[in-house]
């Protein structure tokens, strides 16, 4: 029986727990919070529900969780109206396609570029981070200058895909 035993575990010693128990030939009671370590273990779930209620549930907790989503689905359809009167609207008229004009093209060749030079940055950058040998401040500097590239990044290629549906 296994209370809580991932409480204060560092992730090798977890790691090493769970293979151990994974192979275990026994049956094993764990009490725990941890829903992945859950996953990766358990078979079987006793439910307490409340009231004195015990469910027995064959599978793991995320087949469980999955099962009680059905659930509630299934449900709230059976609680839906029967009858669904239907109201005729006019559909909106179509917004006129908009055209890229000089600016647009021009901005899309740009931020091509933009997008291809900032790719190359926060690779170079990634490989200086993943090299262990830069010195703390520099990995300060350089753990700035990601978030700032990536976020740069993100905003260029956004700008892009907008523009690549006008042309």
């Amino acid at each position: 029986m296994l209370d809580e035993p991932t409480n204060d575990l560092d992730l090798p010693t977890l790691s090493v727990l769970e293979n151990f128990l994974s192979e275990y030939p026994g049956c094993i009671l764990i009490v725990s919070h941890d829903r992945y370590f859950m996953d990766r273990l358990v078979d079987h779930l006793l439910v307490f529900e409340g009231d004195g209620n015990i469910r027995d549930y064959p599978g793991n907790y995320s087949q469980y969780r999955q099962s009680l989503r059905q659930q509630e689905q299934a449900a709230a359809a059976s609680k839906a109206p029967e009858k669904v009167t239907a109201t005729a609207t006019a559909a909106p008229a179509a917004a006129p396609q908009k055209r890229a004009g000089f600016k647009e093209k021009r901005e899309f060749e740009q931020l091509e570029k933009d997008i291809a030079r900032l790719t190359q940055e926060k690779e170079s950058i990634q490989q200086k981070l993943n090299s262990g040998e830069t010195g703390f401040e520099e990995l300060q500097q350089l753990s700035v200058r990601i978030g700032e590239v990536t976020q740069e990044l993100d905003e260029k290629e956004l700008r892009w895909l907008e523009l690549s549906e006008l042309l």
